[in-house]
Formats: C-alpha cells, structure tokens, sequence
C-alpha cells in the first residue's frame, strides 16, 4: 500500500515544525513540490532548506510540477460567494487534482511513501487534502496522514504578544474577500487571511478597530504592524506594496480587533 503524508511545514521558520514533522519526513521517498514561478524561489529554497536540516541521510526523490494557472481575477467586486469566483476555484482545483493524481501514478511506486509539504497548517485554508481525497475517489489507492504545523494565525499571535480570544468571546478565521463589507455585527475578534489585496484600508467602520499586521512571518524578511486601524492603515498599505515590489511577493495575515470602548 502506497502512503502520502500531507505535512505542516509552519509559516516561515524552519523551527515551526513538530517532532512528528521531522519523524514523518524521514519516512518519505518521494516529495512532491508544487512550483509558484521564479517571483517564490524563495519559497522553494525554504524547503529545499527543511529537508537539508532534517532529512540529511534519508535517500529521497523530489518531484516538481508548475501549479496551473487561476484566474484570480474572476467574481472581483461581486462578492465573495459569487458565481464566477466559485467556478474559478473549482477549475483550478481540478486541474490541480489531476497534476497531484499523475505525479502519484508516475512516481509513487507500491509500498513506498511520499509526502507534500504545505505552508502552516494542512487543516486551514490549504486544499491539499481535500484534493487528495478526491483522487482516493476515482480509486487510486493510498493511504493519507495529515501531520499539523503552526499556522500563520500562531505565528501572528506569537509574533504581537496576543491571546487571540478573549473570555467568553468567539474569534472568527475568514479572508480578505470575506472581510470587504465590514466586521461581523457579533464578533470582535476576526482574524483574516488571503487578503490579496488591502480589504482592512477600506472598512466601513474602521473606527473603534485595532490592528495587528504581519507579513513574511517567521522568516528574517518578517514585518509588523499594529495599532488603532484608522492610525496606522495607510502606514500599512506602504509597507505591503513596497515589499511586494521588492520581492515579487507577498503572504500577509493579520487581526482586526474591536478596542474594548466600542463593545
């Protein structure tokens, strides 16, 4: 029986991940990388680097395919839910399925392991899973483990010193598109992700809102920002755009909090 591991890798820094990530990528014979294009070497490098500092004596293959194409433009400024952005995703989503489902067939022989390694944590906002479930489906035969990591929300909180709930109050993970139309009318603590753009500079009712802002974190290029929304927005919009212009990229995440005089 053929395994493929699904394995957290953390949020930047090599130390992120967990003794069972070390454990469990020294059973891998094959990785499988999917490539983002020259503008994310960097990226390529950080776990070419994880598997150097952790796998030094295990004989291993790694196997690269370009991820596809995805129209992120499509559904823009028809909300999150909308028609077109959900029939983008599912396109890339199978496109992607099928580039998985090959490279499993051709390269992942019976009885040996393979592994993908994903940013953060398998379980939030990554669909490798889901996708590998979907190849299982079509009956292609292999066991999946899914081996957690810090996710970017971790990393954020450790970074700013937070305890991201507060007693008795929920905290909501959503994304940027989500997040356009303003907070949530009964949370106040809303952590977002994927936010391709800058959705936080353009709330409606930005006023009585902190900050908490970070990009690249866990990583020596890491940066941060925090303070009342309607301060520091414009500071943090500067930043964002003049890294994204230096390293070709961006990953941000960060914590919109209502201060405790407007609860």
């Amino acid at each position: 029986m053929r395994k493929v591991h699904v394995i957290g890798i953390g949020a930047g820094d090599p130390d992120h991940l967990t003794v069972q990530a070390v454990r469990a990528l020294n059973e891998v014979d094959v990785f499988f990388l999917i490539g983002k294009g020259e503008v994310k070497d960097d990226l390529a490098a950080l776990r070419t680097q994880i598997l150097a500092t952790h796998v030094p004596t295990r004989n291993y293959r790694v196997v690269e395919a370009r991820d596809p194409e995805r129209d992120r433009g499509a559904g823009s400024g028809e909300g999150a839910g909308s028609a077109a952005y959900r029939e983008a995703v599912v396109d890339w989503q199978d496109r992607r399925a099928e580039i998985y489902a090959r490279m499993i067939d051709d390269e992942l022989p019976d009885g040996a392991c393979g592994a993908f390694l994903v940013w953060g944590d398998p379980a939030l906002y990554d669909g490798t899973l889901r996708l590998l479930e979907r190849i299982r489906a079509t009956g292609t035969d292999f066991q999946v483990t899914s081996i957690p990591g810090i996710s970017s929300v971790q990393a954020l909180a450790a970074a700013h010193r937070l305890i991201l709930n507060r007693i008795g109050r929920p905290v909501l993970i959503t994304t940027g598109r989500r997040i356009a139309e303003g907070m949530p009318p009964d949370v106040d603590d809303v952590v977002v992700m994927l936010d391709g753009g800058t959705a936080f500079a353009e709330l409606p009712d930005a006023a009585g809102l902190d900050i908490y802002w970070g990009a690249y974190l866990g990583t020596p290029d890491e940066l941060l920002c925090s303070g009342p929304l309607l301060e520091v927005r414009d500071e943090i919009v500067t930043t964002r755009a003049s890294a994204r212009a230096r390293k070709g990229w961006i990953m941000d995440t960060y914590l919109l909090r209502r201060n405790a005089e407007e609860r």
